[in-house]
């Protein structure tokens, strides 16, 4: 075989392994309104950014007909990017092949991209679409699940981690984003349990649906599980992007400086607190009056609302938000709200963000 005809079979071969479970399944895929894995990392990164690692990695299961199928790419997609001009690590499962589902080489793909981000220093994000464990491989993919556990608490206040919900992920696909800094759901596509509703009907003889067991609204605003909640895929990574964007790359370096801004003129807070203290105010709001342009970008707004917590800059430098909202129950601190605020704190203390109360 010449040079070039190697050339021809390798990229024939690359294109192939593109296309995950093959054109039906990605036609299913869209008619559930989902993307496809590689169309939401070229969503969320740079244009023309992202760098594939390990697209030829196959599964080494020989029971129950294994030998005989071949996983595109394992059923996970590994690689590196930019967003905003920024370095991140990412990956992403592909539900067209084989549910997702995690096996051995797929968890080696996640924990070899882990550890990279570890080494270099950089955020992680994990788009998680699977039905988890692949049960053809048995107790060696709940091997590899302990990997990437193992993983999370190595990188726990040294990398941010970042966990995308975008499919219906049960039992150990939720272990891992549980663990994660921050997690995102989209409405009618997230869906996040420890068991589905077949086993819940099993057990306890209850009917539920996937919605009210796990879905997206339920983690925002009951559970507390998930910090940030999108109507769509697109608004899902444009809220990375911006999270990410005040975000500093490791625990070894400051939030990026940017150019400061003036609150906006239409937040004056001398106008903003009652002259009365029997009335309530959005505390929001005087967040806006102190911050560069009023912005503030705010972490598990569902959840527990009687406390925010968020992010702004203060002369370009990103701060973290904390403070009691006298709108819900006069601002009180109750267990959500304490549990809500603990967490914060811990984050911004592990990243060097000062915290403004």
């Amino acid at each position: 075989m010449t040079f070039m005809q190697r050339l021809i079979d390798f990229f024939g071969k690359k294109s192939s392994k593109a296309k995950g479970g093959g054109d039906q399944a990605i036609i299913k895929q869209k008619a559930g309104g989902k993307m496809t894995a590689r169309e939401r990392i070229a969503a969320l990164l740079d244009d023309g950014s992202f760098h594939e690692y390990d697209l030829f990695v196959e599964h080494n299961c020989q029971d129950f007909g294994m030998n005989e199928k071949e996983l595109a790419a394992d059923g996970v997609i590994t690689g590196s990017g930019t967003i905003g001009g920024r370095p991140v690590c990412i990956y992403a499962q592909d539900f067209t092949v084989a549910g997702g589902s995690l096996g051995f080489m797929h968890a080696r793909k996640i924990t070899k991209v882990m550890d990279h981000a570890m080494k270099m220093g950089v955020p992680i994000i994990g788009i998680n679409d699977s039905g988890g464990a692949r049960i053809q491989e048995g107790v060696n993919s709940l091997a590899g699940y302990g990997e990437i556990f193992y993983r999370n608490t190595l990188a726990s206040g040294i990398v941010p981690q970042i966990s995308v919900i975008l499919g219906p992920c049960a039992g150990g696909a939720v272990y891992s984003p549980a663990l994660t800094d921050f997690v995102f759901v989209v409405d009618k596509i997230s869906k996040m349990f420890i068991t589905g509703p077949e086993v819940v009907k099993t057990v306890l003889g209850e009917e539920i649906s996937m919605e009210e067991l796990g879905g997206a609204r339920v983690q925002v605003e009951t559970a507390g599980n998930a910090h940030f909640f999108a109507r769509s895929e697109h608004e899902c990574f444009e809220q990375i992007r911006k999270l990410v964007s005040y975000l500093p790359d490791s625990n070894r370096r400051k939030a990026a400086q940017v150019e400061k801004k003036e609150p906006r003129p239409t937040y004056k807070i001398e106008t903003l607190i009652p002259g009365d203290s029997k009335i309530p105010f959005d505390v929001r709001d005087i967040v806006r009056a102190l911050v560069d342009d009023s912005e503030f970008f705010e972490v598990q707004k569902q959840f527990a609302p009687n406390a925010i917590t968020g992010f702004s800059r203060i002369g370009g430098e990103t701060v973290g938000i904390i403070g009691n909202q006298a709108l819900v129950l006069a601002g009180v601190l109750d267990i959500d709200a304490s549990d809500k605020i603990a967490r914060f704190i811990r984050f911004c203390d592990a990243f060097n963000i000062p915290l403004l109360t």
